[in-house]
């Protein structure tokens, strides 16, 4: 029973933190409207498996080793944030470029699916501080000795969370009307997004020196 409440109230915590909007969400979002169903699909499974890393990290005492190592969490915190500002500044840049795509919402091959799921991935492990969330959420909630398989059940709950609610959310984005809408205005969305997605990884790296 204890393990139950463990579970439920993590998951919780963590649902609302996956929910919150963030370089994750924009990334979903833009790949959903402009690749289709399939690929914001595939970034949402990358962003589940990204968590499903840093989940495991966590639990593995990742949280611990960059506390006790500041330079290392520097460099991560500052190779994230310019790796996001970087993927910003690619949307951006294609911001006034023409799009076509096909009414059925799919217009991609296996790579870019393969591609699209490695982004989304790379995007959600772009920042380390997500680990240090997860390990305090577990230390609020974990029972003192958490068995393997409790682990285990957690590391997936991770994954459920962060690939089912972005999943949901590519579902959504990908289906008509929202691409028609991207389309008309598509170079002030790209603006915007690019935007946010370089000020979100700015932050992230400027703010790695105070």
């Amino acid at each position: 029973m204890q393990e139950i409440t463990a579970l439920l109230s993590i998951g919780s915590a963590l649902f609302i933190g996956a929910i919150s909007p963030g370089p994750s969400f924009v990334m979903v979002a833009k790949t959903a409207v402009t690749s289709g169903r399939i690929n914001g699909l595939c970034t949402a499974l990358g962003m589940g498996l990204g968590g499903f890393v840093f989940a495991a990290l966590s639990l593995l005492g990742l949280n611990g080793l960059l506390l006790a190592v500041p330079a290392l969490y520097l460099f991560l915190k500052i190779a994230g944030g310019l790796y996001l500002a970087y993927l910003g500044l690619k949307i951006w840049h294609g911001a006034k470029q023409a799009l076509a795509m096909p009414t059925d919402g799919n217009v991609s091959t296996d790579s870019s699916y393969l591609n699209s799921a490695i982004t989304g991935a790379t995007t959600q492990l772009s920042n380390p501080k997500t680990a240090i969330v997860y390990a305090s959420v577990f230390a609020t909630f974990l029972p003192a000795l958490p068995s393997v398989s409790f682990s285990s059940a957690i590391v997936l709950l991770v994954f459920a969370i962060e690939a089912g609610w972005y999943s949901l959310f590519a579902l959504a984005l990908s289906s008509e009307a929202p691409r028609k809408q991207y389309l008309r205005y598509k170079t002030a969305m790209d603006r915007v997004a690019g935007g946010v997605m370089m000020v979100l990884g700015l932050k992230l790296a400027t703010a790695a020196g105070r």
